[in-house]
């Protein structure tokens, strides 16, 4: 009688499951920004920052992303397809470097709860730390998206194991680097700012490629 109650509660157990979705998530956020309004003055960079929009926006319906909230100089978007999110950020990069604008970017895969249209939970705030973490112009990912794009030529950068504020655990993240024959990430220009809330352990950087196991 206890295993038939089990599994008629079973079906209540799954609708609790109902609102949650797979996404990769993409931060986004310019390098000193402040500096730049204070360099410009407001009205050029209103003109910068709008040119920013535009650009991120006409790439990003060109890779499948979906754009779910844009704050100040950054933007939150979502992905299908993991290894699409990576291939965006690198472009998006080149895209504004002639505005003598950097950006970093954080991506990571994991389930979300979708709520009235808004996405929450922990794989919101890990792809949010990965943003402020990764070095100016740089794609700062998770290993869970290393992992989840095996296969497809991507190639990463070690950047050792980290502890996220907040976030329970020790994560080994990665930069995204581009092929020879494009353009190089510029992840390895300038050196790591501290970012707050961020703890890391430093390790010799290692080009590792997508379809390396571990």
């Amino acid at each position: 009688m206890e295993q038939s109650n089990r599994h008629r509660r079973w079906p209540e157990d799954l609708e609790s499951f109902s609102h949650r979705v797979l996404t990769t998530l993409l931060f986004t956020d310019v390098v000193d920004s402040t500096g730049r309004v204070c360099e410009l003055g407001d009205r050029s960079w209103s003109e910068v920052l709008r040119t920013h929009h535009a650009r991120f926006r006409n790439r990003l319906a060109g890779f499948g992303g979906r754009e779910v909230d844009a704050a100040g100089d950054g933007f939150l978007a979502t992905f299908g397809i993991a290894s699409h999110a990576v291939a965006f950020a690198c472009a998006f990069h080149d895209d504004v470097a002639d505005l003598r604008l950097e950006v970093r970017t954080g991506v990571h895969t994991g389930e979300c709860e979708l709520d009235d249209g808004r996405l929450r939970g922990v794989a919101v705030h890990v792809a949010a730390r990965l943003a402020s973490l990764a070095r100016p112009g740089e794609v700062l990912v998770s290993s869970t998206v290393r992992d989840v794009v095996s296969g497809s030529g991507l190639r990463f950068a070690d950047r050792g194991v980290h502890e996220l504020r907040g976030v329970p655990g020790i994560r080994r993240l990665f930069a995204a680097r581009r092929s020879e024959s494009g353009a190089l990430t510029r992840s390895g220009r300038q050196g790591s700012r501290p970012a707050a809330g961020v703890t890391h352990r430093r390790r010799p950087e290692r080009l590792v490629k997508s379809a390396d196991a571990g």
